[in-house]
């Protein structure tokens, strides 16, 4: 080989070792940050100074670089310190479980350039979520829930185009859905997501129509428990690939959009403890419909239903206090899978 072209090769070669060994220092000293912050970290964070060469618990390592951190059910103790974001090859942060873990989330987590997962169910952490969660463009999945958030939903997260998990719910966040309007971003941006769980939340305000379209993936739209008012917006009938619907707890009113029975995927609807008026939905078509509860709403009086005896997946039926009367048919009784009446 000519020598000229070994010794570029080395010289490349050695540059790369400095680079990854800068690199494993500086992930160490910020582990160390987080370590000051927190109790009950693993015992051999105390014992080495080699995150990745000795595997410290919970620690995932690529050439070097700490690319995970999943501590889940530790019993870690203290807040979450900004040094998170120095870990600039991080690609999955899993903290969940740690009821003991509080505080804001730190703006320097939309750092995490190269994140794809963020779990923090079931932490005490509190505050706003900051804006600076839509730098994360490569995130997946995100779950947030079981907190203590408050304040709105940031309308960043629309800039996560990647996203198939977004959860959010039991905090205590308020204020309207965000929808884009051409000058900000809004969660109607997020063609691609797979789940919208907003339950037990403050939500408040219409569901935007323009929050649903065609061009959605969701097969989960869960917004029970919530402050909502207004109508259901008939848009939510354009969602073709839904399975699952809570709107239940809310304050909505109006009719239910009779586009709803083109949702013959959705196998859990659920439109209790609301105020809808109106006629009884048709729902006829919705023959993968497992789990169906209309109850504690203003229908008008109607009769039982006859499309119910159509619907061969039905394994429960809640349909109290919505005014029905007259005969129940006995053909009812044949459905194979009902369970619960």
């Amino acid at each position: 080989m000519d020598e000229r072209i070994l010794m570029f090769l080395l010289l490349i070669f050695s540059s790369l070792l400095v680079v990854t060994a800068r690199t494993a220092n500086r992930d160490y000293q910020t582990l160390l940050a987080l370590k000051n912050e927190w109790q009950n970290t693993p015992p051999d964070w105390e014992r080495s100074n080699d995150p990745c060469g000795d595997g410290w618990i919970g620690i995932g390592c690529i050439n070097g670089a700490v690319t995970s951190i999943t501590l889940s059910s530790m019993h870690l103790t203290g807040q979450l310190s900004s040094e998170i974001g120095g870990l600039s090859e991080l690609r999955i942060l899993d903290l969940s479980y740690n009821k003991n873990l509080t505080g804001p989330l730190p703006e320097a987590i939309g750092n995490l350039r190269k994140l794809t997962n963020l779990i923090l169910t079931g932490c005490g952490f509190s505050g706003t979520i900051p804006d600076t969660i839509g730098n994360m463009q490569r995130l997946a999945f995100l779950s947030l829930n079981s907190n203590n958030f408050n304040g709105q939903i940031p309308s960043a997260i629309g800039n996560l185009t990647n996203l198939y998990w977004l959860d959010l719910a039991e905090n205590q966040l308020g204020g309207s859905i965000p929808i884009s309007n051409g000058t900000s971003l809004g969660l109607d941006m997020l063609h691609n997501t797979k789940h919208f769980h907003f339950g037990v939340n403050q939500l408040s305000g219409n569901i935007p129509p323009q929050l649903f379209s065609s061009a959605m993936s969701l097969i989960h739209v869960l917004f029970e428990r919530n402050e909502f008012i207004g109508n259901i917006p008939s848009t939510l009938g354009l969602v073709q690939n839904l399975e699952v619907v809570r709107l239940d707890g809310n304050y909505l009113s109006g009719p239910v959009p009779p586009n709803v029975s083109n949702l013959t995927n959705v196998r859990d609807l659920l439109l209790s403890n609301n105020r809808l008026s109106g006629p009884l939905p048709n729902l006829t078509g919705m023959n993968s419909l497992n789990f169906l509860d209309v109850s504690n709403n203003s229908f008008d009086p109607s009769e039982f239903p006859l499309w119910l005896t159509n619907l061969p997946s039905l394994t429960t039926v809640n349909m109290e206090n919505i005014n029905l009367h007259g005969n129940i048919p006995v053909s009812f009784f044949s459905l194979s899978q009902l369970q619960t009446v």
